[in-house]
């Protein structure tokens, strides 16, 4: 049975947790539905909760956030040090949205608010062939970002790109680390959400064409499946 450590990074706005949970409960309910029997930690950053020994667990997920990885707050850093000691370790780890460009942060690559504005909807994204973690040619993933990674680390592989968001899937060398920038963790209905809330940020076209977008098909579920693979392979 696998057991997997979620690091909290940032909250879902109280008026949608009700129905919609927290990001740990998306990530517990796409996770259990390719494996059952997986159980969960919940370390919460914004709760105030200690960062455990990367050493001692099992596997490691990293969600999104509302903070930019280069914001200076007080616990970026030693989130980063997690990583580089959870790399280093080979534990299974695999980051999200912010967890995607932390990770990439904290081993070497630049993160930075991205100069093509808002990624809200549903974005498609080409597959790396043969990357030994997602099959197929390309996937339809909702998204919700303006940061970007902009250089991803020199041992890290891109197997997820789209000409909005060139590095949307790293792959690491040591076989362990993994990270995406869209969120296989999302439903159409908090996808919509996260449009909604880009309301007065975002232009009125890039927001009513990211709603627009959600009426096709997300291959969320095969992305979650493959990312429950990564993380709960033996």
């Amino acid at each position: 049975m696998a057991r997997i450590t979620i690091i909290e990074t940032g909250h879902v706005p109280r008026k949608y947790r009700e129905r919609h949970g927290s990001f740990p409960d998306m990530f517990a309910r796409m996770v259990r539905a390719a494996d059952p029997q997986s159980t969960f930690d919940i370390v919460s950053i914004p709760d105030g909760d200690a960062l455990p020994d990367p050493r001692q667990v099992q596997a490691i997920l990293i969600t999104g956030a509302a903070a930019g990885v280069y914001d200076g707050l007080d616990w970026i850093a030693p989130l980063e040090e997690f990583v580089r000691t959870a790399h280093a370790n080979r534990t299974p780890m695999v980051g999200v949205c912010f967890g995607h460009q932390l990770i990439a942060q904290a081993l070497g690559g630049t993160v930075r608010k991205s100069d093509k504005g808002w990624g809200i909807g549903r974005h498609v994204y080409q597959v790396t062939p043969n990357n030994g973690v997602v099959a197929g040619e390309q996937l339809a993933v909702a998204c919700s970002h303006q940061d970007q990674v902009i250089e991803a680390p020199g041992d890290a592989r891109t197997i997820l790109s789209s000409d909005f968001t060139p590095h949307a899937g790293l792959l690491y060398a040591n076989g362990t680390t993994l990270s995406v920038q869209p969120h296989p963790e999302f439903d159409a209905d908090f996808a919509h959400v996260c449009c909604e809330l880009r309301e007065g940020s975002a232009p009125d076209a890039v927001v009513a064409t990211a709603k627009a977008s959600l009426a096709e098909p997300l291959d969320s579920a095969k992305l979650g499946a493959a990312i429950t693979r990564f993380l709960t392979r033996r």
